[in-house]
């Protein structure tokens, strides 16, 4: 005899309370506990907020997010993923205070950072998902090679390379930067 385990839904993922034991993501419906993420990680993830948020303060077109702010990317069962850094333009949120609870819409831009335990198929079945989800271009940073994958719903992946500049016109426009920055 099975017993049936009911799913959660992205509202109800929504309404649990903080937990500083350990991060977590709603799967498919099945609440997911992650590991911590390492010191490096947050390095990393926080160089791409300040040269982010640096670009912004000249060019207020949208905004940053930062430390797993959730995003919805299925319904039925749902998932909520808590990207390292996204960008939503103020076309996609208008400015002002972002509201309570979860937002209706997909960022144009995730930023994942890849820790030395993230298997490339596991990274690239998230990608998939955030695509379909509607965000437009997702970058993952490989501290290991120093890189940054840049991955499209509707063109090839590319990749920069540390001793490049970093640059995604279509959404912001005139940011470009050394790929070395992100890993300083």
């Amino acid at each position: 005899m099975s017993t049936a385990t009911s799913l959660m839904t992205a509202e109800e993922y929504a309404a649990l309370p903080d937990s500083f034991d350990s991060p977590t993501e709603l799967v498919k419906g099945v609440l997911i506990k992650m590991p911590p993420p390492a010191p490096r990680h947050g390095e990393i993830c926080s160089n791409v907020v300040y040269v982010s948020r640096g670009y912004l303060e000249d060019h207020p077109v949208g905004r940053i997010v930062c430390n797993d702010s959730s995003i919805v990317t299925e319904r039925g069962p749902d998932t909520v993923r808590g990207p390292d850094v996204a960008f939503f333009s103020y076309a996609r949120v208008p400015k002002g205070p972002l509201p309570a609870g979860l937002l209706t819409v997909s960022p144009e831009l995730i930023f994942e950072v890849r820790s030395p335990s993230d298997r490339w198929s596991d990274i690239l079945a998230k990608v998939a998902e955030y695509l379909r989800a509607g965000v437009i271009t997702v970058c993952v940073l490989d501290d290991e090679t120093k890189s940054v994958h840049v991955f499209h719903a509707d063109r090839p992946s590319q990749v920069f390379a540390s001793s490049g500049q970093f640059s995604v016109p279509d959404i912001l426009p005139d940011f470009q930067i050394p790929v070395a920055r992100f890993f300083d």
